[in-house]
């Protein structure tokens, strides 16, 4: 997988894949991550990428000449399969989303930024709009790294047992049962006697009624999905 970040701010999307799980999978060659100043693709002699609303109107907006010649610059180089705009108006990410990214080849992220982008862009290279939640950040960076994080992880040989991420919370529309590790006991606090049994079909009916349990209390709205 390839992925293209477009960013006013590539200084701040160096840091999140810097280190564990988005550093190790750069380092595999099972993904590649470019960041892509937005001002070196401005005509502007002060490198500007934002202006005024047309209309008035408080808020800068980034222009559609310099996302359209980083955009086409990209395309002339590969195809993509997706170009996607970092809003917090866009559909809110969740695991199928995650899932469904991570089967994809070449991905493009914009980082919106000030009031956001020109709608032009919008109607005319954003494939996909994807928000992290209802609430509103200084910009889309932060929003870009959450994604590629959700969905770096899932690609194959990522993660070192493949199979921890099936076992995620959303990953069968309901939360994650209770985790232990050593001490059995701790402080007069003990493990589930069951999850020290060794009897597997006991264990995972357990986990299954627990993970219920615990969308019940914490999130019945996926039930009712």
């Amino acid at each position: 997988m390839r992925i293209d970040i477009i960013t006013v701010l590539p200084e701040l999307m160096a840091s999140p894949f810097s280190g564990s799980i988005m550093k190790r999978a750069v380092d595999k060659g099972l993904v590649e991550v470019h960041f892509h100043n937005l001002r070196d693709y401005s005509s502007n002699n002060y490198k500007q990428v934002d202006d005024y609303q047309f209309g008035g109107g408080a808020g800068m907006v980034l222009m559609i000449e310099p996302i359209d010649k980083c955009i086409s610059q990209l395309k002339e180089q590969r195809s993509y399969d997706e170009v996607i705009y970092m809003t917090p108006d866009g559909k809110c990410l969740d695991q199928s989303m995650a899932n469904e990214l991570s089967l994809k080849g070449n991905l493009i992220i914009l980082c919106g930024h000030y009031k956001g982008v020109d709608q032009r862009v919008r109607d005319h290279f954003v494939t996909k709009e994807i928000s992290i939640g209802d609430y509103v950040l200084s910009g889309g960076e932060l929003g870009a790294a959450v994604l590629c994080d959700a969905v770096i992880r899932l690609i194959p040989g990522v993660l070192s047992n493949e199979t921890s991420a099936l076992t995620d919370s959303f990953q069968d529309d309901m939360l994650a049962p209770p985790i232990y590790t050593r001490p059995a006991e701790y402080k007069g606090w003990k493990v589930p006697d069951i999850l020290l049994s060794g009897n597997t079909p006991k264990i995972e009916a357990w986990r299954e009624q627990e993970a219920l349990r615990n969308t019940e209390e914490k999130r019945p709205d996926l039930l009712d999905e």
